[in-house]
C-alpha cells in the first residue's frame, strides 16, 4: 500500500521534482572519495609508507569504481532503493573501518587489508551516482545537461561540505572526519531509498518553462551555499570552534535543506489545480484534456524515436545502442580516451593536494582541498546549463566544452609547474572547474549519443577511466617521480620539499591534456549531426508547448 503510494507520487510532477531534490542531498554526500587529502597524511605517519606506497592507497579507493560495473548491470533489474541501500552499507563499512585504524581502535591493518577497506569505501559513491544519475536522467528526458550539471555540481561541493563541517565541529580531526564519511552518507541514503523513484516515460516531458524556472531556483540555491562556503574558507570564520562554528553549520544544514522548497511549492500547486478542477464543468475538463495531447504525442513520439533499430541494423549515434554496439564504436572509445585525459590528470592533483602543499611550503593544504571542491561545483553547474542551453539555441555539441576545459586544464598545470606565489591557488581553482567540465558535459553526452536503454552500465564503463586515470597520472607517474626526487636529496626519505618536486609530472599531465583536446574536437566534428537533430527536437516541443498554451 505504502509503496503503491510512492510509486504514485513519482508519477507526479512534484513528485519527480522531489527525486531529484532527494538526489541532491545524495550527492551532497557522494564526493567523499575525493577526501582522501584530508586524511592521508595520518595514515601516511600511522603506518611508515613512502609517497608511492600512498598513492597505491589513493589508488585502491579509485579501483573502487571499476566495480560500478556491478552498479550499472544492476541498475535495470533491481529498484533504485536497492542501489541506495548496497552503497551506502559499503561506505559504512570501508569508512568505518579507515575510522578504527586513524583513531588506534585497532591496530593498523596490513597494506593489502587496508586496500581492501579503501576500495570499498571507493565502490560504494558507484552505487549512489549510478542511483540517483540513471533514476533523474529518466525522469527528466529533456532536460539532461541541467540535471547532469545540478547533480554533479552538489557532488563537487560535497568535499567541501565534509572538510568545513569537520574544521567547524571537530578541527579537522582525521578520525572525526572519517566518521562523518561513514556515518552521513547511510543516514541520508536512507532518506532517498523512499522518495527517489522511476517515474512513468510519458511523464518525463513537461512544461519547460517552469521546469526552467524550477533549474532556475534550485541552480541559484546552489550558487548560494558554495558562496556560503567559499566565504567561510576564505575567512576562516566557519573553523573557529565554539557558537561561531555551531551557527556556520546550522546555517549551512538550512541551506542545504531550501531546495525542498521547489517540489514543495510544485505540490502546493497542483492540489491548488485539482480543486479548480473539481470545481469546473464536464465541458471545461474535456477542453483541457484536449489541449494537452500534442504535447503527451510529442513526448510519445519522441520515445518511439528513443527505441533501439531492429536486429542486425547498426544503430546510429543518437539511437538506442546496446553495450557490444557502444564498445565497438569509435566514438565511444574517442570519449573514453578524452575523458581519461581530463579525469586522470585532475584525479591527481586531488589525490597528492596533501603532498603537493607540503612541497610548496603550506604547512595545512585544507583550503586548497575545498577551493578545489567549490570551484568543481562551479564548473559542474555551469557546463551543464550552459551546453544545453546552446544545444537549444545554436545546436553547438557538447564536446566542445570538453575540448574548452582540457586547454584550460592544460594552462593550469602549467602554471603550478612554475611555483610562482600563489600557483598553487591558482591550479586548484583551474582544475576544480576543469574536472567538474569534464563530469557534467561528459555524463549527459554519453545518454545522447547511446541513448537511456542501457545508460546506467554505459557511465559505469566510462567511470571506469577514475581508477585507470588514477593508477597511470597518481599511483605511476605523481608516485614514481616523488620518490625518485625525495630520494635524490642527500640524506632523503619519504619527503620531497621544493617546486621540483611535481613539476615534471605538470608538464607531463599538460600534455595530456593537449592529446584530450585533440580527440574532443574530433568528437565534436562527429556528432555534429546528432546535436542538429537534437537541437531540432527541442525546438519542435517549444512549438508544442506554445500551441498548447495559446
Amino acid at each position: 500500500m505504502v509503496a503503491a503510494s510512492l510509486d504514485a507520487m513519482a508519477g507526479t510532477r512534484w513528485g519527480r521534482w522531489l527525486g531529484l531534490v532527494v538526489a541532491v542531498w545524495v550527492q551532497c554526500i557522494s564526493g567523499n572519495n575525493y577526501t582522501f587529502s584530508n586524511y592521508s597524511d595520518s595514515i601516511k605517519t600511522l603506518m611508515g609508507l613512502t609517497q608511492l606506497q600512498l598513492n597505491g592507497l589513493s589508488v585502491a579507493k579509485d579501483v573502487g569504481k571499476a566495480f560500478g560495473l556491478l552498479a550499472g548491470l544492476a541498475s535495470n533489474r533491481v529498484p533504485t532503493w536497492l542501489l541506495l541501500a548496497i552503497g551506502s552499507l559499503e561506505g559504512l563499512l570501508g569508512y568505518g573501518v579507515q575510522w578504527m585504524v586513524v583513531s588506534k581502535t585497532v591496530a593498523p591493518l596490513p597494506y593489502w587489508q587496508m586496500c581492501v577497506f579503501l576500495c570499498l569505501g571507493g565502490n560504494s559513491t558507484t552505487w549512489m551516482n549510478t542511483a540517483v544519475l540513471v533514476t533523474c536522467i529518466r525522469n527528466f528526458r529533456q532536460s539532461r545537461g541541467p540535471v547532469s550539471g545540478l547533480l554533479k555540481g552538489y557532488v563537487g561541493l560535497s568535499t567541501a561540505i565534509f572538510t568545513d563541517v569537520c574544521s567547524a565541529l571537530f578541527a579537522d580531526d582525521p578520525a572525526s572526519f572519517l566518521v562523518m564519511l561513514a556515518v552521513v552518507p547511510a543516514a541520508v541514503c536512507a532518506v532517498a531509498m523512499v522518495f527517489l523513484r522511476e517515474g512513468p516515460a510519458d511523464g518525463a516531458t513537461g512544461d519547460e518553462e517552469e521546469d526552467g524556472r524550477c533549474f532556475a531556483a534550485i541552480n541559484s540555491l546552489a550558487v548560494a551555499i558554495a558562496l556560503y562556503l567559499l566565504a567561510a574558507d576564505l575567512t576562516g570564520i566557519g573553523g573557529g570552534g565554539g557558537v561561531i562554528s555551531a551557527v556556520f553549520v546550522v546555517v549551512l544544514l538550512v541551506l542545504l535543506a531550501s531546495p525542498a522548497s521547489v517540489p514543495a511549492l510544485l505540490a502546493w500547486k497542483s492540489w491548488m489545480k485539482t480543486r479548480k478542477a473539481a470545481n469546473a464543468d464536464l465541458e471545461e475538463a474535456d477542453s483541457a484534456a484536449s489541449a494537452t495531447a500534442p504535447l503527451l504525442l510529442t513526448a510519445k513520439a519522441a520515445e518511439r524515436n528513443e527505441e533501439a533499430p531492429g536486429p542486425g541494423e547498426r544503430p546510429r549515434l543518437g539511437e538506442e545502442h546496446t553495450i557490444a554496439q557502444a564498445l565497438t564504436s569509435l566514438d565511444f572509445w574517442l570519449m573514453f580516451a578524452s575523458f581519461l585525459m581530463g579525469v586522470g590528470t585532475g584525479l591527481a592533483v586531488m589525490n597528492n593536494l596533501g603532498q603537493m602543499g607540503v612541497a610548496m611550503g603550506y604547512a595545512d593544504v585544507s583550503l586548497f582541498v575545498s577551493m578545489t571542491s567549490i570551484w568543481g561545483f562551479f564548473g559542474r553547474i555551469a557546463s551543464g546549463t550552459i551546453s544545453e542551453h546552446f544545444i537549444k539555441t545554436r545546436a553547438i555539441p557538447r564536446p566542445l566544452w570538453n575540448a574548452a576545459s582540457q586547454v584550460l586544464m592544460a594552462v593550469g598545470y602549467i602554471v603550478m609547474a612554475l611555483a610562482m606565489p600563489g600557483s598553487l591557488f591558482i591550479g586548484s581553482v583551474v582544475v576544480g572547474v576543469c574536472y567538474g567540465v569534464r563530469l557534467a558535459v561528459t555524463v549527459p553526452t554519453a545518454s545522447e549519443l547511446f541513448g537511456l536503454k542501457y545508460y546506467g552500465l554505459i557511465y559505469n564503463i566510462l567511470i571506469l577511466n577514475l581508477p585507470l586515470g588514477s593508477f597511470l597520472f597518481s599511483g605511476l607517474l605523481a608516485g614514481l617521480l616523488y620518490d625518485a626526487q625525495a630520494t635524490a636529496v642527500p640524506g632523503g626519505g619519504n619527503t620531497c620539499v621544493g617546486a621540483h618536486c611535481y613539476r615534471l609530472v605538470f608538464v607531463i599531465m599538460a600534455l595530456a591534456c593537449v592529446v584530450g583536446f585533440g580527440l574532443d574536437v574530433l568528437l565534436c566534428v562527429r556528432t555534429k549531426r546528432v546535436y542538429a537533430k537534437i537541437h531540432e527536437s527541442k525546438r519542435t516541443n517549444r512549438s508544442a508547448v506554445v500551441q498548447r498554451v495559446s
